[in-house]
């Protein structure tokens, strides 16, 4: 079978988590069963409905510690859902600490500036 897809897809089960779905603040967790640089496949414990602009993270492990994690915040919009399962595009994100930075390396850095 040929793939048509334009991005390359990566069967990656990462753990999500739903913050926006519209103009509602949800807080639904999954994993994601595919990932690409344009859109997600995810499951999660709601369905959500096709067309709803949403607003989401996924952890990326670093290997080291949970709080070293990188999450990647990303906007979007559902394009299809059936039961747990959604598919979403990835319009805009950004790779977000999940580490405080200390106030003693804000001050190196403020002072370095």
């Amino acid at each position: 079978m040929i793939e048509h897809r334009k991005n390359q897809r990566f069967e990656l089960r990462l753990p999500f988590e739903l913050i926006r779905s519209g103009h509602r603040f949800n807080y639904v967790h999954g994993l994601t069963l595919n990932l690409s640089s344009s859109g997600v496949l995810f499951e999660a414990d709601e369905p959500v409905p096709v067309g709803e602009i949403i607003e989401y993270f996924i952890t990326l492990p670093t290997g080291q510690t949970a709080d070293e994690d990188v999450r990647l915040r990303c906007m979007g919009k559902v394009i299809r859902s059936h039961d747990r399962y959604s598919a979403a595009t990835m319009e805009r994100y950004e790779f977000v600490r999940t580490r405080p930075v200390t106030t003693e390396a804000s001050a190196v850095a403020t002072a370095s500036n």
